[in-house]
């Protein structure tokens, strides 16, 4: 149907407007904007001895030594220290500077102002195409991709 062509092209055209915004945000504070994913995929994580390498490539879905590549940037730069875990010392953890929160939090709220100017647009691009019969939210669309082999 032409129509769902026309409401995903609106929503990928969004999503990547959003994402070039984004971009230019974590320039602007002075990080690349891997380095916000990094920090992100870090402070988000659940358990609070943070995240394994493995877990941060997941995230972002990169492959290991690429995220080693950008973990090694990010401490070079202060923003990330490297710990062992203390139930396992062979696993390494990530935590965030003093610098890196303070980075990360103030993207953080601009970013979720321009989320919640973006959110009706994108709702009613979602209800379109479900309207439409061709798109259904389930759980599987809430689940992370595996990160590439």
């Amino acid at each position: 149907m032409l129509s769902d062509f026309t409401h995903l092209l609106a929503l990928r055209t969004g999503l990547r407007r959003f994402l070039h915004w984004s971009e230019q945000q974590a320039r602007a504070a002075g990080i690349t904007p891997g380095q916000h994913q990094l920090l992100l995929a870090i402070k988000g994580h659940p358990d609070p001895a943070g995240p394994t390498v493995g877990e941060v490539a997941n995230y972002l879905v990169l492959r290991h030594h690429s995220a080693v590549g950008l973990i090694d940037r990010a401490a070079d730069a202060g923003l990330v220290t490297r710990g062992r875990d203390r139930a396992d010392s062979s696993t390494v953890r990530l935590a965030l500077t003093d610098s890196a929160i303070a980075k990360l939090e103030a993207l953080t709220e601009t970013h979720l102002e321009e989320l919640k100017h973006l959110a009706p647009a994108m709702f009613s691009l979602w209800q379109a195409l479900e309207a439409d019969g061709s798109a259904t939210l389930t759980d599987a669309t809430l689940t992370p991709m595996p990160h590439p082999a």
